[in-house]
């Protein structure tokens, strides 16, 4: 029997009003996910919901069935950031997904998830984190699935494998705020301008191709990765679970498709197909396999049969 893979609800990556937030993570209580992800990742000046209120939406989420990981921040420059990570290290109850090597170091002996900007890429640095508590690691986005099948033949003994299946790209951080300075903002005065920006700032090249967003300090791909047509190669490398990254419209929708694809209540094609209709820009999986990012490998294909 096909290993069937779980379904994790990523952290939301953008700025998003709080009731907003607490209304989606209501909805997301009801859906098929069976992992949710809940905490800042990108800014720490994000504090619309602070500690307390994170730690009370995870009881609520934990009382609907849901197994709740908290994630960390990944680029830490200030001693308030070092105590909030502090408090959800030592949270006592739930999981931790550690986003860079300062939290890895805080969760040493105590079981862990290793975010993918922790960039785990091969099997010995796998392995070193296994011994020191490490329990599910998420596959770099920017690694293939050759990549991928390699680790996980020489993936340790209870590890799970987590792969981000659905989502914009998160690329890269930087100290700098790339949407304040869109506006010509200082970041210490950036006026909180990603709260305009439910799903990023789309940049376009000089050709009008819609390449970049820019998400704060975070730069994303314009275009959503997407592997639900994947879903049965998947399967067969063991992946554990399968990473839905939130966006602002039709979250519940993307996941009911995912859920039903992997149920087999519907084929792959027709729900990539009904999935396209509710990407933003596009989609695209060059990474999955070994090409450039932004391609898209299954249009590519349709494309040539023309």
């Amino acid at each position: 029997m096909k290993n069937q893979p779980k379904l994790s609800l990523g952290p939301v990556l953008y700025y998003w009003a709080k009731d907003q937030l607490l209304d989606f993570y209501e909805e997301m209580a009801a859906s098929p996910v069976d992992i949710v992800y809940l905490g800042e990742t990108v800014c720490s000046k994000r504090s619309l919901m602070r500690t307390d209120d994170w730690f009370a939406l995870a009881e609520r989420l934990t009382a609907s069935g849901k197994e709740v990981v908290f994630s960390t921040l990944a680029l830490l420059e200030a001693e308030s950031e070092l105590k909030r990570l502090r408090r959800l290290c030592e949270n006592g109850k739930h999981m931790v997904e550690a986003n860079d090597m300062g939290a890895v170091q805080m969760m040493k002996g105590k079981p862990y998830v290793a975010g993918h900007s922790v960039n785990i890429y091969n099997e010995r640095t796998l392995s070193l984190l296994a011994r020191q508590g490490l329990k599910r690691w998420v596959f770099p986005v920017e690694l293939s699935k050759h990549t991928l099948k390699i680790m996980q033949e020489r993936r340790p003994e209870g590890v799970e494998t987590e792969l981000f299946a659905y989502g914009r790209l998160p690329l890269a951080y930087s100290a700098r705020c790339f949407t304040a300075r869109a506006y010509n903002l200082p970041k210490d005065d950036c006026q909180y301008r990603c709260l305009d920006y439910p799903d990023g700032l789309t940049l376009s090249a000089q050709d009008d191709t819609r390449f970049l967003a820019l998400n704060g300090i975070q730069t994303q791909s314009a275009h959503t990765f997407n592997l639900l047509s994947e879903i049965d190669s998947i399967r067969e490398l063991a992946v554990d679970v399968l990473r839905i990254s939130p966006q602002a419209s039709h979250t519940g929708k993307v996941i009911d498709l995912f859920s039903r694809c992997l149920k087999g209540e519907l084929d792959t094609e027709s729900g990539a197909e009904k999935l396209e209709r509710l990407i933003p820009v596009g989609s695209c999986n060059g990474y999955w396999h070994g090409d450039a990012g932004m391609e898209n490998k299954a249009q590519a294909a349709a494309q040539s049969l023309l």
